[in-house]
């Protein structure tokens, strides 16, 4: 399948284009092409292993603006960034330590996100002045080759209006964004449709876009026992932070 050419539409009121990608072997093609859109400074609906996200290049001040534009976000609150392996975490963050590598050996790939100190590589307003990244690596194929091919992280805002239910269809994004984004991503999104887990390792709680729903994680203080348990997927809406240097998981 051959991707459409970019720019076709200029309209002030955009009808949002659907793009149907396999969610387990992307079509380099169609990723080229989605990583276009994001250069271009578009904001790209795409699905993940949890919800739908919004898609922007992070360093693309512009396009940033234009999540918060969408969402009706308050500007404090930073964006999550969706990375293709850790290795783009230590390029990313800094003062990462043991207790960061075992989480993300532990849950990664997977829907869990890591709170830390940014580094220098990206704008301060992507994090919302806070000096903090929250950092993932989906399971998802489709947004991980994204982030590849663009060689940058992508922000993954879930995709629904200020209020209204997270969406887990392209369909479901269309009757929210239809009229606000040039390009929707159809990957059959059909894995379980729960919130990411967020741990905040920064030293400090934060107030992220898109907070988690669960219970808190079972933390033991007896010699020889974990020092963080974390249970992905439960109900209740908590953040878990943590001070430990090394958790046994």
């Amino acid at each position: 399948m051959a991707p459409p050419q970019l720019g076709a539409r200029q309209s002030k009121i955009l009808t949002a284009e659907t793009l149907r990608i396999h969610p387990d072997e992307p079509e380099p093609a169609l990723i080229r092409y989605v990583a276009d859109s994001l250069n271009s400074g578009h904001v790209v609906a795409l699905p993940t292993d949890t919800f739908y996200g919004l898609a922007v290049d992070p360093v693309n001040l512009h396009a940033v603006d234009r999540i918060y534009e969408l969402k009706t976000r308050a500007r404090h609150k930073p964006l999550s960034l969706l990375i293709a392996e850790v290795a783009q975490a230590y390029e990313l963050a800094r003062q990462l330590d043991t207790a960061f590598d075992r989480l993300a050996e532990k849950f990664w790939p997977g829907p869990l996100t890591i709170v830390v100190k940014a580094g220098s590589r990206l704008p301060l307003r992507v994090t919302a002045n806070t000096g903090n990244l929250a950092l993932r690596v989906p399971e998802a194929a489709i947004p991980r080759a994204v982030v590849t091919r663009l060689g940058l992280p992508i922000t993954a805002t879930s995709a629904n209006l200020f209020g209204l239910p997270e969406c887990t269809s392209a369909t479901g994004v269309r009757e929210q964004l239809g009229d606000k984004l040039p390009l929707i991503v159809d990957g059959w999104l059909h894995r379980s449709h729960h919130p990411t887990t967020i741990v905040d390792l920064s030293g400090g709680r934060q107030l992220l876009d898109d907070p988690p729903r669960r219970r808190n994680p079972d933390s033991r203080d007896r010699p020889g026992a974990p020092a963080l348990e974390i249970n992905l997927h439960p109900k209740p809406s908590t953040i878990f932070t943590s001070s430990i240097p090394a958790p046994t998981l």
